[in-house]
């Protein structure tokens, strides 16, 4: 029997995978991780005991503070983040991993949509879960793939109906719960009020006063001032809605200007790109040397189209598609797949 270290949300997902973990036979031991942010362990603590597994609480605030500050750093920088793969890579498949060593657990566990299978040479491949309109392996990208073989998703192998089914079945307290959707930090969606409620108390630190005020001018891609706006963080490259312009045809974000704080605005044919460039490169295969074809998603919810991926020094790696693609937002990752399996990828300059 395997010592399970399974970090748990009071959600449906973790508690399912509690569920299917102890059926199988596994010492689990429950994990809330207390962020500090809009978080309650009480629910976590619901499912644990119904389950009869042990549950604890660790404090991770000071590491979630800084990705906080990143998320906050990238807005006023007119970049999009993507707080949920930092977190993964550096609590849940980090930190957590540490505490796992320190009760002997062997494994960490999660709620996540993911799969993890053997390849013929005996190595470990991530690969999407078995729901694609749930699968959340686009966010795992940046684990450590040293750690592939110490990590598992008990849900991945299930479609969502499926997991709803099993928590009713079992009587989970979860069963009947609202499904998240938003960052859990900041559960209303109001990125920007989130972004300027935090940047104040950023300015004391990593930003310089001057730096702080992001607002500016709207324009278009011939360079004509159309409109003011009250802050970068409002905008995400491809945003139509909430530009409070009427031009006669449909507009969208096509560039961010942090230096200018011009937010740059054009029609879709303007938006479109076929190649981009990434950086700070995870793989979860062999390096690659050379250029190679494969799928790769620009968003989490985006579809994969077909690319033709080049390595670049500096752990960096150019993409281009084979068609034009739109909403390609600096910030976001670009995941490469062969099929369903992930190989890596990097965030988009």
């Amino acid at each position: 029997m395997s010592r399970v270290v399974l970090a748990i949300s009071g959600g449906v997902d973790s508690s399912v995978a509690a569920c299917l973990l102890r059926e199988s036979g596994h010492d689990v031991i429950g994990v809330f991780m207390r962020h500090g942010q809009h978080a309650d362990a009480a629910g976590a603590r619901r499912v644990a005991q119904s389950l009869d597994i042990p549950f604890c609480e660790l404090d991770f605030q000071e590491e979630f503070r800084r990705i906080i500050d990143y998320f906050v750093c990238e807005y006023t920088s007119g970049r999009t983040p993507n707080p949920c793969i930092v977190c993964n890579a550096r609590l849940k498949f980090g930190k957590l991993v540490d505490y796992a060593d320190s009760v002997g657990a062997q494994y960490v566990a999660t709620g996540h949509h993911a799969r993890l299978t053997k390849t013929a040479d005996g190595r470990i491949a991530l690969r999407s879960g078995r729901d694609p309109a749930k699968d959340q392996s686009y966010v795992l990208f940046g684990i450590d793939r040293r750690k592939l073989g110490r990590l598992m998703f008990p849900v991945g192998e299930y479609r969502k109906d499926e997991v709803w089914h099993i928590a009713r079945e079992h009587g989970l307290s979860t069963a009947d719960k609202r499904e998240s959707q938003e960052i859990c930090f900041v559960p209303d969606h109001d990125h920007a009020r989130f972004v300027r409620q935090h940047r104040g108390e950023l300015g004391r630190g990593e930003l310089d006063r001057g730096e702080l005020d992001t607002s500016g001018e709207i324009v278009t891609t011939d360079g004509t001032v159309v409109a003011r706006h009250d802050g970068l963080e409002r905008f995400t490259i491809g945003q139509r809605k909430g530009l409070g312009i009427a031009l006669g045809q449909p507009r969208y974000v096509v560039r961010i200007e942090p230096d200018t704080r011009r937010v740059v605005i054009g029609t879709i044919d303007e938006l479109a790109r076929t190649e981009l460039t990434a950086a700070q490169s995870n793989w979860l295969i062999d390096e690659p040397a050379e250029p190679f074809r494969c799928l790769v998603k620009i968003r989490y919810r985006s579809r994969p189209v077909g690319a033709t991926v080049e390595p670049l020094p500096e752990n960096r790696f150019r993409v281009r598609f084979d068609e034009p693609f739109h909403a390609i937002a600096p910030g976001q990752a670009a995941v490469c797949y062969a099929g369903d399996r992930v190989l890596g990828g990097g965030w988009i300059e």
